[in-house]
C-alpha cells in the first residue's frame, strides 16, 4: 500500500471504531480504572479490537501499538514503520457524556509521524492528511480539504486542555501572546481546530503519550501547522515508555 491507500485503511477504521464507540454511550457503560488509575471504559476496548483487527490483517507488516494492549502489558517493538492508536482519546471527556472525544490512528516512519487520521463520532466526521500532500476533512456533506490558517491581527485563538486550564503555567506560557480568544476543550480535536483553520494555537504543558499525539500531528503538519517541543525540536516517535515532553501546536505562520 501507498501512503494514500494507507490513510484510507486508518480513516476507514477510525469511523469503524466510533460506531463502536457511540454504541456503547447509546447502550450505557461503567467507567473502571487502570493501573496508572486513568479510567478505561467498554468503549476503548472496542474501538481497539476494531482498529488493530483492522490493521493487522490489512498491513502485517507493520507493527501496530495500540493504547489498551500496552496498559495490558502487551508490549511490541516498533521497528522503523509502525502504527500508533488511540482507540479513545478522552475518555473522561467522553465518561461525563461530553462530545470531546476522539479516535486516533497514526503512522510513524523513522520517529515521525507521516500519516493519521483523526475521528470525531460525535461530530459524524473523520480528518485525514498525509504530511506533504494536504489534509481533509470528511462527515455527511462529502470530503473537503482544510488548511491552518495565518493567525488574525486581532489576536490569536487558542485551544488549550480541559483538564489543565486552571494550571498557572498556562496562564504565565499565555501571558506572552496576543490572545483574542482562548477556549478549553478535551482530546485531539484540538488539533483538529487548528487544521481546519479554527484556531492559532494550542500549547500542551501537561502529560500525553506518543499514540495521542502521532496521528493528529501528521494531520496539523499536513493541513499546513506544526507541532514542536518547548525548545523547539521536532517531535520523535518510538521512545522508551512512549512518553512525550510538553509541546507546542502552531497553525499556519
Amino acid at each position: 500500500m501507498d501512503n494514500t491507500e494507507l490513510l484510507e485503511l486508518a480513516a476507514s477504521l477510525a469511523e469503524a471504531a466510533g460506531r463502536e464507540i457511540l454504541a456503547v454511550r447509546a447502550g450505557g457503560f461503567t467507567v473502571d480504572r487502570k493501573s496508572d488509575q486513568s479510567p478505561v471504559t467498554l468503549a476503548d476496548m472496542r474501538a481497539e479490537r476494531v482498529i488493530v483487527a483492522g490493521l493487522r490483517a490489512a498491513t502485517p507488516d507493520i507493527p501496530v501499538i495500540a493504547e489498551e494492549e500496552v496498559a495490558a502489558g502487551r508490549m511490541t517493538d516498533p521497528g522503523e514503520k509502525f502504527w500508533l492508536v488511540d482507540p479513545l482519546d478522552g475518555t473522561r471527556e467522553f465518561a461525563a457524556g461530553r462530545d470531546e472525544f476522539a479516535v486516533c490512528v497514526g503512522l510513524v516512519v523513522n520517529g515521525r509521524a507521516v500519516l493519521g487520521a483523526v475521528g470525531a463520532p460525535a461530530q459524524g466526521a473523520v480528518y485525514g492528511g498525509i504530511v506533504g500532500h494536504g489534509a481533509w476533512r470528511q462527515d455527511a456533506a462529502g470530503r473537503q480539504p482544510i488548511s491552518a490558517r495565518t493567525p488574525p491581527h486581532e489576536g490569536i485563538t487558542v485551544y488549550a486542555s480541559r483538564h489543565y486550564a486552571d494550571d498557572p503555567l498556562l496562564a504565565e506560557y499565555l501571558a506572552r501572546y496576543k490572545v483574542a480568544h482562548l477556549t478549553n476543550i478535551g482530546s485531539a480535536l484540538k488539533f483538529c481546530r487548528l487544521a481546519e483553520g479554527v484556531a492559532d494555537f494550542y500549547p500542551r504543558l501537561g502529560r500525553t503519550m506518543e499514540w495521542d499525539t502521532a496521528a493528529p500531528q501528521a494531520l496539523l503538519e499536513a493541513a499546513g501547522g506544526r507541532v514542536v517541543t518547548m525548545n523547539e525540536q521536532q517531535m520523535h516517535y518510538g521512545k522508551p515508555g512512549f512518553e512525550n515532553p510538553h509541546f507546542l501546536c502552531f497553525g499556519r505562520g
